[in-house]
């Protein structure tokens, strides 16, 4: 008797939906800078980092069988452990960035990690340098200088640690390419996440302080959100095109100033969305070429916030 073939149903593309998700992405990640900003340094960076992926670990329990299941080559872990340092270090100087400058301004710059995963896959993995791709990096470059304006007023340790945390962030989304190549998705996420809190852990013991119970209950709420956030991410991707979804992170710009002016009695700059949307349009432009040309794109999905 010949078995029966199970076909899968492609997926239903749902723009309107994958449009709605990644607004829904946005707020989520909004909130997580709320929460963070509300903290302040009240709590050493690595600390605040460290606690975060420590009450996240929770939410990784769907992962393990997974993750025991893979059978992961020295290459497979060599490539984890490096991820796992350079994420550390982006969410450290996240963490040292978000209780020192505007909430706009960590967003905005957060936005060049999509960029960094480019140069990095043409000088890495030895993509070419098309023009296009050279457009769109000059172009971002261009609109982190409008958001940083140097020599034009002084620049903080926060402003430096947060470039410094989007190049973290972009070599660890380059490292999840070379990654997704060779295990499942929910192995690179778990792994990740497993590395992310081991390697936090010997920052926060050097700086540790005892924590309030509000400042648990903080951080717990943290996890939450950036947990749901990623979740709904990758709902959007699931249904509608990165072309569709790519220029909706604009949004999330606009709602962290918004947030920083209401909340947290922030000045209002006009330069910080200037550069941030200058930004955001070459991702968006570099985006839809790849699709465009029906190319893999390399650069992974992107939102501003990375926790």
């Amino acid at each position: 008797m010949t078995p029966t073939k199970i076909s899968r149903t492609p997926r239903v593309q749902n723009p309107a939906l994958g449009v709605f998700w990644m607004v829904v992405t946005g707020l989520l990640f909004v909130a997580v800078t709320g929460v963070v900003r509300h903290v302040g340094t009240d709590l050493p960076a690595a600390q605040a980092a460290f606690m975060r992926y420590v009450l996240g670990l929770v939410f990784l329990l769907p992962m393990i069988r997974p993750i025991l299941a893979a059978r992961l080559e020295r290459r497979d872990w060599v490539v984890f452990g490096l991820r796992g340092l350079a994420h550390t270090g982006g969410v450290i100087l996240w963490f040292y960035a978000m209780a020192r400058i505007a909430i706009a301004e960590v967003t905005a710059l957060n936005y060049m990690a999509p960029v960094y995963v480019t140069l990095g896959a043409v000088l890495v993995l030895g993509e070419k340098m098309a023009l296009r791709r050279l457009v769109a990096i000059a172009a971002a470059l261009v609109g982190a200088l409008v958001i940083l304006r140097p020599g034009f007023r002084d620049l903080s340790d926060g402003h430096y640690a947060m470039i410094f945390a989007a190049m973290g962030f972009g070599l660890s989304y380059l490292l999840a390419k070379v990654a997704a190549d060779r295990v499942s998705p929910a192995v690179v996420v778990g792994m990740l996440s497993v590395a992310v809190t081991i390697g936090l852990a010997p920052f926060a013991w050097a700086v540790w302080v005892p924590p309030s119970p509000g400042q648990v209950g903080w951080m717990f709420l943290l996890a939450i959100l950036a947990t749901a956030g990623h979740y709904t991410m990758t709902l959007a991707f699931s249904v509608a095109p990165m072309t569709v979804t790519q220029p909706v992170t604009f949004l999330q710009l606009v709602w962290a100033t918004a947030l920083g002016a209401l909340v947290f009695g922030e000045a209002v700059d006009e330069m910080v969305i200037l550069g941030g949307a200058i930004i955001i349009g070459a991702i968006s432009y570099m985006t839809w070429r790849e699709a465009m040309l029906k190319r893999r794109v390399v650069a992974p999905p992107h939102v501003a916030t990375k926790v």
